[in-house]
């Protein structure tokens, strides 16, 4: 539909743009500092933050109860009993799988749709932050199974693939958080 302009002109109005299934967004209803988010990430990084949740209340359960239930084998080089009641096990005397549950205790949170969905910087910087810290806490564990322990708890990589699929999840999420209104 064509606007007239003082001076006898017509000018077009640009048509609305069209949306594609790729460009679907999770946005902040009110507020300024609204941000678009790909619609998969917070249901993805939801997920596995709720899956690192319930394997690591699991390690926690076997630590606490002393339990030999975990289903791996206790010779070669899978031994999870052996990784679990390892010295490296406790960190300033904090069993690592309790340090593990209250991380993604954390990053449940951190990761829900109203939180990616957030003009708030402190929940990206929090998220992203805490993402970090899981990763590079997951460096050390793996260092300590391959050349402290000389042993690997598939319970424990679980664990480490899960952190490192959040991590980089988070990682994309936080880089690609988008003011609407910013895309040209």
């Amino acid at each position: 539909m064509a606007k007239s302009r003082p001076g006898g002109g017509a000018t077009a109005r640009p048509a609305p743009a069209q949306r594609t299934p790729r460009d679907e967004v999770l946005e902040r209803p009110s507020g300024s500092a609204r941000t678009r988010v790909p619609a998969w990430l917070p249901i993805t990084t939801t997920i596995l933050a709720i899956a690192g949740l319930l394997v690591s209340a699991y390690l926690t359960y076997e630590h606490y109860t002393a339990s030999t239930t975990l289903a791996c084998s206790d010779s070669g080089v899978i031994n999870c009993l052996k990784v679990t009641t390892s010295a490296q096990s406790k960190v300033f005397g904090i069993p690592v799988a309790l340090l593990g549950l209250l991380y993604f205790v954390a990053m449940v949170p951190l990761c829900l749709p109203a939180a990616w969905r957030s003009g708030k910087a402190l929940w990206r910087r929090a998220r992203l932050g805490s993402a970090a810290v899981g990763i590079l806490f997951v460096f050390y564990l793996i260092y300590a199974e391959l050349f402290i322990i000389d042993n690997i708890c598939l319970w424990c990589t679980a664990v480490h693939v899960i952190t490192v699929a959040l991590f980089a999840a988070v990682a994309f999420g936080t880089a690609s958080l988008d003011p609407i209104g910013s895309r040209k």
